[in-house]
This record gives C-alpha cells, structure tokens and sequence, in this order.
C-alpha cells in the first residue's frame, strides 16, 4: 500500500473515530439532561425548533442555577415556614382563594430565602427544573389557578388541587436534601 493510501485510511479512521465520539458524547448530554429534568425535559424539545435549542436551553439552565447561591434553611426557619404553611391551610376552610394567594406567596418567600430568583413567574420556573423537576408541572398548575383563583374564575376543587401543588414543591423547597444534589456540589465529588 501506498503512503497515500495509508495517509487516507488513517484519515477516514479518525474521521469516523471523531464522528462516533460526537454521537456518544451527543447520546450522553441528551441522557444527562433527560434524568436532571425529567418531564420538563420533553417539554422544552416540544416547545424548542429542535432537540439541540433544545438541550442548549437545559444546559444554560444548569450554568444559571450553579451561579446562584442556593442555601439550605436553617432549622428555626423551618419551623417558621412549617407553621406559616399550617396556619394557610387552616385558613382554606374559610377563605381558599385567599389561602392560595398565601401558599403561592410563601412558597416565593422559601424560594427567596433559600437563595432562589423570584422575580419573574418563567425565571422562577427554569431555576426550579433543575432541582425540583418532579414537582415543576404541579408548581405551573398551582400558579395557573391561582390566576384564575384572582380572576374569581376556580372552584373550590380547583384551589384544594392548587394547596397540593404548593404544598408538593413546598416541601421539598424545605428539605435540606434537595440543596446536596445541586450541580456545584456534584460536581465537587
């Protein structure tokens, strides 16, 4: 063989070295990315022109939340926001639709404590789906009726289902746990 023919053999070897890499390491990402969002996964590639928007939004998520300084409660405001959360829902039995304007301002106030962005309803929501994508959808529903809780437009079913919502996302806002599994500190191990 030929020095040329070896030149052009190595060549397209390291070409299709090169192309298998890029589709491992593609397959990889979309892996990552499927199991740090879940759900809210395959509801950006519905929503983006295409898989790799897509994934780059997800990715641009994560550099964001690992810029924030999302900080554990402390034990004393636990117990704060624990017995806040109780006195809401005691209130539900006489006044749901206020109570659900206060579970929706005191889940913001934990986020807001916890270090959070809490601006911006859409902001809010892609902080969240990195860490709490299990509870993101109920988190969107709770708010939606909560809107329409304001525009007198929910019934009481709806507002005991937002209270669950809030409370889902609530609790795991509280629990110390949550705050182990943030991108900075995965990638300290």
């Amino acid at each position: 063989m030929s020095a040329i023919a070896w030149v052009v053999v190595v060549v397209a070897v390291v070409v299709a070295l090169g192309a298998i890499g890029y589709v491992v390491a593609g397959q990889s990402r979309r892996r990552h990315l499927q199991d740090r969002f879940g759900p809210e996964y395959d509801r950006v590639v519905q929503d983006a022109d295409n898989r790799r928007d897509a994934e780059q939004e997800l990715l641009a998520r994560e550099a964001r939340y690992a810029d924030l300084d999302i900080r554990p409660l402390d034990a004393e405001a636990r117990d704060t926001y624990a017995k806040k959360w109780r006195e809401v829902q005691e209130r539900f039995v006489d006044a749901p639709s206020f109570a659900v304007t206060e579970a929706d301002a005191l889940v913001t106030a934990v986020m807001a404590d916890r270090g959070y962005p809490t601006d911006e309803f859409e902001e809010r929501v892609n902080v969240l789906s990195v860490g709490h994508a299990g509870t993101l959808d109920r988190y969107r529903q709770a708010h939606e009726i909560s809107g329409r809780a304001a525009r007198q437009e929910a019934t009481t079913e709806d507002l005991r289902q937002a209270m669950v919502h809030y409370r889902a996302l609530f609790d795991e806002l509280l629990d110390d746990d949550v705050h182990a599994h943030s991108p900075r500190k995965e990638a300290d191990h």
